[in-house]
């Protein structure tokens, strides 16, 4: 209490002299106010302490950083001081170092050690020793050889060299050499040659036959157009050309090689010689065309494999000549140019070769990145065609050292889905914009064959979709969280050179091939298929997309049907989307492989312009569309595509069940009907045959086209090999059900002629209608009025008898213009042309494709109307 009334007291003095406020004002808001903010800034605890291990941390990251700047003798300095003060520790000793951390400025470079001024001592005299006082004898040193030449590069290394500069640190700025060499100084040869080897100066001299002074000149002065030398000095000057050395004799003349022409050998003539020496230029131009490729860069990695083994071939080469070169050094050898030549041609053959390959790539390696590879493979094959297998094996090596640099992005791709952004020549590319996953199989990936298929050698062209597939199998795989536990296979278990001595070379790379790729797309493949069926289902959206769209189950439909068609012939609201999902939601609620919540039935965007007058038609019926969501990997194997041919295979079977339906409930009104009248008979006959047809098409389209398409459809799932195959499967499945149920492009004429016969079943049961309401004789006045319910109460008191006739109020059908009769006969010459046109054009379509669905059904058609 003592305390911060102390404190209070000094904070009211502290106020009165800096703020200047006289004694009478003390009890004022401002000073209590200076005085709450004064007490706050004092309070104990409101700055806290430096943390010490950072700043010893700071401090020993500033040694490190004078070591590293070669600032040794300041790193030295601060450990020595700091040492000190560890020696008398403070209290204060953390914020004094942070402080002055705070203020040091680039001490790295600004910063001097002065060191303390020793007394100055005198210098002790030394004693010299002359190497007459040392004796070697009975010393330390005598049993080591410290007077041999010390051999640094056997035992030292860089690891040992850099312990040692760790431990002893090197000046920063070294002194230079006091010694300067004067640019005008010339050296002397005395300096270098002694005078007793003047001979074997001379003898040098003399050897050196380019010089123009060793050919003495004869006396017809023929001494600037010959120069005769040792065969020896033309074997030394061919070697040092096909090694890619300047010459003398052969002068390089752009990528070829010419032959000086004045030197010439005594043993032999100048033809003779100049054929001898040209065919060694011949050579010398094929390998510097390989020397100058080796030198080009090149981005493409398999070609960086093989620009390293024809570099590897040219040191073997060049080993070779070294090799023959020192056995011409040796005593007693004999040295002949065509011995030369020989050998030369020998180990250059494959070389050779290899250079006429490079020759031919080099005009369209530009735009071709797999045309080196594919040279290679033909140079092998025509090679082990014309029997030279040991120039094809050691080029099948060279084959396979590029194949498994270029396999490198396919075992990649097919072992881990990924492609290589790097290798711009790989043939997948990745093309995913929108990231959908239902269309991941189709859309995120593309082959990527470039021109004319330069992206994939062509001996690769067989298996590309195989890789592909392998491929995109483990994306899919990934994304279903299920990847396969694939072991890497090493290039070296695809190839082995046993194999290479009992297969030839294609089947050998094919095989090799087929190895690579069978075992990723086979365990892929068949992992992807578990996964589809067991874990996706597959077979039960199949079984789902049958009883929605190809009405498998009629007790489901039929309740769809019955709802939607009441609501067209009543004139109601009948395309209503939240209406239409739901009674269809609640029909298929009963089926248990259909997941409701999938299900969605909406009219399309032209369903509300629809005229009133075209409700009596079928085409109406095209305005429904009935979706049903499929899980993302199902979707990848049916498409939107197949989606849109169910869509509208479910539309015609449902305008057939239209035109049925209108048949039948008018066949039911007119069995209440006992007044007798003269069409009966032939309104009968039309019912009858009308409902035949119907029926007949139908069951034609369901129990024979679409049940028989389905089976084959789970025999090829269950048979396919790949997602690939499974989906070439389904697509097939569709083009036969759009062809058979007559939806196709080709086959719309006989479509169109079946809708209209659909619409003329419609338009005859409103026929029948019309005349139950006594049109001609009630209303004669106003035969196109829309009947009301008060027109049919005196014939039907039920109530459901109101239901099943209110329809009328959508009716077109009118008596004025012909009678009943005259359009009753009418309906039956447009039933007898569409069904004659109909049966024609099916046996012109079986005659056509031979297909027995077509033949089935105008059979039946033809036999009905005979």
């Amino acid at each position: 209490m003592a305390l911060a009334a102390d404190l209070s007291t000094l904070a009211d003095a502290l106020i009165t002299s800096v703020a200047k406020i006289s004694p009478d004002q003390k009890g004022s808001a401002r000073i209590q106010s200076l005085k709450r903010r004064v007490q706050g800034g004092l309070r104990t605890g409101s700055h806290t302490r430096t943390d010490q291990f950072v700043v010893a941390k700071q401090l020993e990251g500033l040694q490190e950083k004078f070591q590293i700047l070669n600032r040794d003798e300041l790193a030295e300095a601060l450990h020595t001081r700091l040492a000190e003060l560890e020696s008398t520790r403070n209290s204060w000793l953390p914020e004094i170092l942070s402080l002055l951390l705070q203020l040091s400025d680039r001490p790295a470079l600004l910063s001097t050690v002065k060191r303390p001024e020793e007394g100055v001592k005198a210098p002790e005299a030394k004693e010299t020793i002359s190497w007459s006082d040392l004796n070697a004898d009975g010393t330390a040193f005598s049993d080591e050889e410290i007077w041999e030449q010390v051999d640094f590069a056997g035992d030292s290394s860089d690891d040992d060299f850099s312990s040692v500069a760790s431990d002893i640190s090197l000046p920063k700025h070294r002194p230079q050499s006091a010694t300067t060499v004067n640019e005008e100084y010339i050296i002397p040869d005395d300096v270098f040659v002694p005078a007793e080897d003047g001979d074997l100066v001379a003898s040098l001299e003399n050897a050196q036959f380019w010089r123009s002074e060793n050919h003495s000149s004869s006396p017809q002065g023929e001494a600037a157009t010959s120069r005769p030398i040792t065969e020896s000095q033309f074997a030394r000057e061919t070697i040092f050309m096909l090694q890619g050395l300047p010459t003398s004799i052969y002068v390089r003349l752009g990528d070829d090689f010419g032959v000086d022409r004045r030197y010439t050998l005594a043993h032999s003539s100048n033809e003779a010689l100049s054929s001898l020496l040209q065919c060694f230029c011949e050579i010398g131009v094929k390998l510097n065309g390989i020397r100058c490729f080796t030198k080009l860069p090149q981005t493409i990695p398999y070609m960086q494999t093989f620009c390293r083994g024809l570099e590897e071939r040219l040191l073997e080469f060049d080993r070779v000549l070294s090799q023959v070169q020192c056995r011409y050094l040796s005593a007693g050898a004999t040295i002949s140019l065509i011995q030369l030549l020989v050998d030369v041609r020998e180990h250059s053959h494959d070389l050779a070769l290899l250079a006429e390959m490079i020759t031919k790539i080099g005009m369209n390696s530009t735009d071709q990145p797999m045309c080196c590879l594919d040279s290679l493979y033909d140079l092998i094959c025509m090679l082990e065609a014309l029997g030279d297998e040991s120039s094809s094996q050691r080029l099948a090596e060279l084959f396979f050292m590029c194949f498994k640099t270029y396999s490198s992005s396919i075992r990649l791709w097919m072992e881990t889905g990924q492609v290589d952004a790097l290798d711009s020549t790989f043939f997948v590319r990745t093309n995913r914009e929108n990231g959908d996953l239902r269309t991941l199989w189709h859309d995120w990936f593309v082959l990527d064959t470039g021109h004319r298929q330069q992206k994939i050698p062509r001996f690769l062209e067989p298996g590309v979709q195989k890789v592909f597939t392998a491929g995109k199998s483990m994306v899919f795989l990934r994304h279903l969280n299920a990847p396969p536990d694939i072991e890497v296979m090493r290039f070296e278990d695809l190839y082995s050179q046993d194999s290479s001595l009992s297969l030839p070379f294609p089947a050998l790379v094919e095989a090799a091939f087929e190895k690579l790729v069978d075992v990723d797309h086979s365990l892929s493949a068949s992992l992807l298929r578990t996964e589809l069926d067991q874990q996706c289902g597959l077979w039960t959206s199949l079984d789902a997309l049958q009883h929605v769209y190809l009405a498998k189950d009629m007790s489901a439909v039929s309740v769809v049907d019955a709802k939607i068609f009441e609501l067209i012939d009543r004139g109601r609201s009948w395309d209503d989307r939240f209406l239409l999902t739901e009674i269809s939601r609640t029909a298929f609620s009963s089926i248990c492989v259909i997941d409701t919540s999938r299900l969605l039935v909406r009219p399309t965007s032209t369903s509300p312009g629809v005229p009133q007058n075209n409700h009596r038609t079928v085409r109406i019926l095209e305005a429904i569309s009935i979706d049903y969501g499929l899980p993302w990997p199902i979707a990848n194997i049916i498409t939107e595509d197949a989606i849109h041919t169910y869509r509208r295979i479910s539309t015609f079977l449902m305008q057939i069940r239209r035109a049925k339906y209108a048949i039948v409930k008018q066949r039911i009104r007119d069995a209440r009907v006992t007044v007798p009248d003269d069409n009966d008979t032939l309104v009968h006959a039309l019912h009858h045959n009308m409902l035949w047809v119907l029926d007949f098409i139908y069951g034609h389209l369901t129990y024979f086209v679409i049940s028989t398409a389905t089976q084959s459809l789970h025999k090829d799932l269950s048979d396919a090999q790949d997602v690939d195959a499974m989906i070439a499967a389904h697509q097939s499945y569709m083009s036969s059900l759009e062809a058979q149920c007559l939806l196709s492009k080709d086959l719309s004429h006989i479509h169109g002629a079946i809708i209209n016969f659909l619409d003329m079943c419609v338009h005859f049961a409103d026929l029948q209608a019309a005349h139950l309401l006594g049109d001609a004789d009630q209303q004669p006045e106003n035969p196109k009025a829309p009947r009301t319910k008060s027109n049919f109460e005196d014939e039907f008191d039920s109530d459901d008898d109101h239901d099943d006739m209110n329809h009328e109020h959508t009716l077109t059908v009118s008596f004025c213009d012909s009678t009943y009769s005259q359009q009753v006969k009418k309906v039956k010459s447009h039933f007898d042309h569409l069904t004659t046109f109909v049966t024609d054009g099916l046996k012109s379509l079986a005659r056509a494709d031979g297909l027995q669905s077509w033949d089935i059904l105008a059979d039946r058609l033809e036999w009905r109307r005979n």
